[in-house]
């Protein structure tokens, strides 16, 4: 699986054999291994990214812009993080998050 990206991450040869994590509607759902970086013709950058979305406890997240470096202390745990939320439906959760209570 490829996405695409304008900028080239300072960090890229750090990044190989790490993840990129996926936030879905402020939750951090999962994550797929990086494999390689490509340039492309049109002057972009290609992340290559492994085809198996391994899925984690959803955990809240802002979303953002641009790229952000988990350090290991703050890679997502695999169990959830003990509080509950990644218990919540998604459509209860989305409601609560709506509302700033989460």
């Amino acid at each position: 699986m490829r996405v695409v990206t304008r900028m080239k991450p300072k960090r890229m040869d750090e990044l190989i054999g790490g993840s990129m994590h996926w936030i879905v509607k402020h939750r951090l759902i999962g994550r797929q291994q990086i494999l390689a970086f490509e340039d492309r013709k049109d002057g972009r950058i290609d992340i290559v990214l492994s085809g198996t979305l391994e899925l984690i406890p959803p955990s809240p997240k802002r979303a953002h812009q641009g790229w952000r470096y988990l350090e290991s202390t703050n890679v997502p745990a695999e169990d959830g993080d003990g509080s509950g939320v990644s218990e919540l439906p998604p459509l209860l959760y989305s409601r609560l998050a709506a509302l700033a209570l989460l």
